[in-house]
């Protein structure tokens, strides 16, 4: 993640895994989840905290799921159902459930589908925000798999040349087993950056880079300046001569593969809330798993001792920053505003919780 989105040492503070995962469940609870629900759902949250995606995290996300629950937008017991299946596919209607819930259910059927098929595919409908990507597909890698999740976005980002919000930011994950290096773990929006990280911007103070958001009227904005009020997203890229029709696009495939797959429309039309799409790839249906392994471990060995240019002090890939992230976070505790530790404290004695979290 950018250094402008991270809280700086001198005023974060640092929290352990424990407390914080603790508190995040009851606050589920309290928000009327069951017991295994409230825990699989501070998993996802906390995977994001411990790796460095503190856009995806508690600090973000949390408090909006609180809102939603008082607003009635989440079902925090979704009765779901497999509406529509075939051998290594199915379709389920998430009865507005939570997406930390039922974007891991799916990887699960997905996962077992494959164990006899070669390859599951399960789409979602009828669901809400599903956290980080990355930890719906990292769910592939303990079974030799390689995992991919999709999922909507609201609809915040303008097509190119457009000057209306018609496209979700529908990030893309896809995680990879390896043998010895860190797996290869990509998770990203196709806009040029998260809405989350706007919204972590602000809060930290920071200014919005060239191509990352648009005027109302469509205009990119293409210099550093202050974050407006009012903005649209724009594709990575930002502009159709650096490349925003790519993303563009690959948002749109997105859309397709997630919500109108999942027979509930797609773009300004969905009609069920938020879609996922998970798939999950046996490898050893299409190559020795040691050898895939190990041929993964020659690539990212590559990538990772790669010389660097001018001005650059090393080559990383997805996965490997937020493995040496999530060493550092295990041992040392992880890091919040101050900010967000007052919100805690203030949900946690409005909802008659513990307040675990030194003063």
């Amino acid at each position: 993640m950018l250094e402008r989105f991270h809280v700086s040492d001198d005023i974060a503070v640092r929290v352990d895994i424990d407390p914080m995962r603790t508190t995040v469940e009851d606050i589920f609870r309290k928000m009327g989840m069951s017991d295994a629900d409230a825990e699989r759902s501070a998993d996802v949250l906390l995977y994001a905290d411990i790796r460095g995606i503190d856009s995806h995290g508690v600090s973000n996300m949390l408090r909006q799921y609180v809102a939603d629950f008082g607003a009635g937008n989440i079902n925090p017991r979704p009765d779901w159902k497999i509406v529509r299946e075939a051998p290594a596919i199915a379709t389920i209607d998430g009865d507005r459930g939570h997406g930390l819930v039922l974007g891991p259910i799916a990887m699960d059927i997905a996962i077992e589908r494959a164990k006899t098929y070669g390859i599951g595919a399960v789409t979602v409908g009828n669901s809400r925000h599903s956290g980080a990507a990355a930890y719906h597909a990292a769910m592939a890698l303990e079974h030799g798999m390689v995992g991919l999740a999709m999922t909507t976005g609201s609809l915040n980002m303008a097509p190119t040349f457009a000057a209306q919000r018609l496209v979700g930011l529908n990030p893309i994950a896809c995680a990879v087993p390896t043998l010895e290096m860190p797996p290869f773990v990509f998770d990203a929006a196709m806009s040029a950056v998260a809405s989350n990280k706007i919204r972590l911007a602000k809060r930290l103070g920071a200014k919005t880079l060239p191509g990352w958001i648009a005027e109302l009227d469509g205009t990119p904005i293409m210099e550093e300046r202050e974050i407006p009020e009012d903005f649209m997203m724009l594709p990575s890229g930002g502009t159709r001569e650096t490349g925003s029709h790519k993303s563009y696009g690959l948002a749109v495939m997105v859309e397709v593969l997630t919500s109108a797959l999942a027979g509930t429309g797609a773009g300004p039309h969905r009609r069920a809330g938020i879609s996922h799409h998970m798939v999950a790839y046996n490898i050893e249906a299409f190559a020795d798993l040691d050898a895939f392994k190990r041929d993964m471990d020659d690539y990212m060995r590559s990538l990772a001792n790669a010389p660097t240019a001018p001005g650059a002090d090393r080559v990383v890939y997805a996965g490997l920053p937020e493995h040496e992230t999530e060493i550092d976070r295990r041992a040392n505790g992880i890091p919040y505003h101050p900010e967000v530790l007052e919100w805690f404290r203030h949900i946690t004695a409005e909802l008659g919780i513990p307040d675990r979290f030194d003063a």
